[in-house]
């Protein structure tokens, strides 16, 4: 039994310096940081992949299209063209988005979350989600891919204005943008923004008056720089992610985009690029057509995740037109949900999804009754120890039967002396006599590991808990005690639990057990503290029951 219970502990420590390294990746390294592999004479301002060699100028736009012919597509007209100024970027702001569009592609170059700031002791500053500057490049661009000249993300639009905002009582946004070949093929480009919404609305509506059949397909792509270094233990995945049928959360890491492209044509689905509680997703708005969805390393320097989506073929003198949609914004599942089949799992709580799912939906429906997230977490805590009362109940009755037993057991060490085996075999013998299963301590709580490593996930990628307020001097649950009182009040409640629990006789072993919680309180000095409050409540709850049943049994 101690030689177990010794082995599970290391376990848990190991366990504990993953959940502190990840800790230390996600919050204490600067979020925003990352590392750029392009030259250093780069400007902050950055149009495209204009800084890789002239061999590699357009290595980002997808291939040339199939010609499929649409012969008798009903097909919606076309909107009539503003006058239009000619400017480089617009600007554009809704209630929750502060985003720039370069009229160079009509690509969103930046893009800010304005519910979302970077630290809460700072709410002026928002997470600056889409970026163009070296060290934070991540932009979407898009397009039509033709074998003639037609409007990638490389062309130069136009716009009505260089300057759009969501006013109050509207709900829509409209943002057209205009361009034109020489031999009279017209594309009008149209963003449509909503209120509390990060979803975008993208549509291409094309006329044809080059007195040729004009065939392109549009294209989205996501266009990012590897983060900085990470982490080799437990961390949030940042990424691309593709969505079809058969393979329906399809992560794709950087490290894949170096040694492979990837390429799939699925019916419906759709691509992303996910990080640290943020998400930004294509979603082809043709959900019974075909789709190619790709992703590729740019010289193992920019890394692109995109769909192409079904080839439109214009005759002269007709229309066309083609929508797709965009999301921008936070990892919440009632905004993803709505949206398109599993991009809710981006979300993403790694194996245990199972587990963590319905953990995340009681949590929030606790939520709704405290209007606090702390609260959500201390009572969803109680829920769980009431579910597993009865098999901790059995883990605890072995303990207390084993530390009535600790007066023998001494005996029997002072009588063997430094035989371990014969020790060991008397050790067995008495379990044997009293009935005593020396496993069945361990096995109820190997049985309720999953639950807790699933709950560690809730409560890391859940964006709900980030900065969110819980007590007192705990304003943010996803950041470290600022005063350590919880870790420290971790650390009493384990010290007060090895009280209950029955002595190593190995002198070694009991010097460990005594240095643990001092070790585990300096660990949980850098966890969040949302998750130390978990490990608080479940080990004071721990202690009641482990200390009633103890008591009953007289083993105290």
């Amino acid at each position: 039994m101690d030689n177990i219970k010794t082995f599970l502990i290391f376990g848990l420590l190991i366990v504990s310096l993953l959940l502190w390294e990840a800790w230390q990746s996600d919050y204490v390294r600067p979020q925003q940081a990352l590392q750029a592999t392009v030259t250093t004479d780069l400007t902050e301002d950055l149009p495209g992949l204009e800084f890789v060699t002239d061999t590699a100028q357009q290595q980002d736009l997808p291939d040339l299209p199939t010609i499929k012919s649409l012969d008798g597509l009903s097909l919606p007209a076309i909107e009539q063209s503003a006058e239009t100024v000619s400017v480089n970027k617009i600007h554009i702001k809704t209630d929750v988005l502060d985003a720039y569009i370069d009229m160079k592609g009509g690509d969103i170059r930046r893009l800010a979350l304005l519910n979302y700031p970077v630290e809460s002791s700072n709410p002026d500053v928002p997470v600056q989600f889409l970026d163009e500057q070296a060290t934070h490049f991540f932009v979407v661009q898009s397009g039509l891919r033709s074998d003639t000249q037609a409007p990638t993300h490389y062309e130069k639009y136009q716009a009505e204005s260089n300057q759009y905002e969501l006013n109050e009582g509207q709900d829509t946004l409209v943002v057209p943008l205009y361009w034109q070949s020489d031999n009279g093929l017209k594309v009008t480009k149209t963003f449509r923004f909503h209120r509390d919404s990060y979803l975008i609305d993208i549509d291409y509506q094309v006329e044809n008056n080059s007195g040729e059949t004009f065939t392109a397909y549009p294209y989205a792509q996501f266009n990012r720089i590897r983060p900085s270094e990470d982490s080799g233990f437990i961390y949030t995945y940042t990424g691309a992610v593709f969505s079809t049928e058969g393979d329906e959360y399809d992560k794709f890491d950087f490290d894949d985009l170096d040694d492979a492209v990837f390429s799939r044509t699925a019916t419906g689905g759709w691509t992303a690029m996910i990080q640290h509680y943020f998400v930004a997703a294509l979603v082809p708005d043709s959900k019974e057509q075909q789709n190619t969805f790709y992703g590729k390393s740019i010289q193992q320097q920019n890394y692109t995740a995109g769909v192409k989506m079904p080839t439109i073929s214009v005759a002269n003198g007709n229309t066309a037109q083609a929508n797709y949609q965009m999301y921008l914004g936070p990892k919440e599942h009632q905004r993803l949900e709505p949206i398109a089949p599993n991009l809710d799992l981006t979300v993403d709580y790694g194996k245990l999804t199972i587990i963590s799912q319905p953990l995340f939906t009681i949590m929030e429906w606790i939520h709704r009754l405290t209007n606090n997230w702390g609260w959500s977490i201390v009572f969803l805590t109680i829920l769980i120890k009431l579910a597993f009362y009865r098999l901790s109940a059995k883990s605890y009755r072995s303990m207390a039967a084993m530390r009535k037993l600790t007066p023998k057991l001494a005996t029997l060490k002072e009588r063997f002396g430094d035989d371990k085996k014969k020790f060991n075999q008397a050790m067995m013998d008495l379990y044997r006599k009293e009935k005593i299963n020396p496993l069945g301590g361990c096995l109820p709580i190997l049985v309720q590991m999953p639950v807790f490593l699933a709950f560690y996930w809730v409560l890391v990628e859940s964006i709900e808990l980030r900065q969110a307020p819980f007590i007192f001097w705990l304003q943010d649950l996803t950041a470290m005690d600022p005063y350590f009182i919880l870790p420290v009040i971790f650390g009493l409640s384990m010290f007060f639990q090895q009280k209950l629990n029955p002595a190593p006789q190995d002198p070694a072993q009991a010097m460990v057990m005594k240095a643990f919680p001092i070790i585990f309180t300096v660990f949980f000095a850098f966890f969040p503290s949302g998750l130390v409050l978990y490990w608080v409540v479940n080990n004071v709850l721990s202690i009641a029951q482990q200390w009633h049943i103890t008591r009953k049994m007289g083993a105290l």
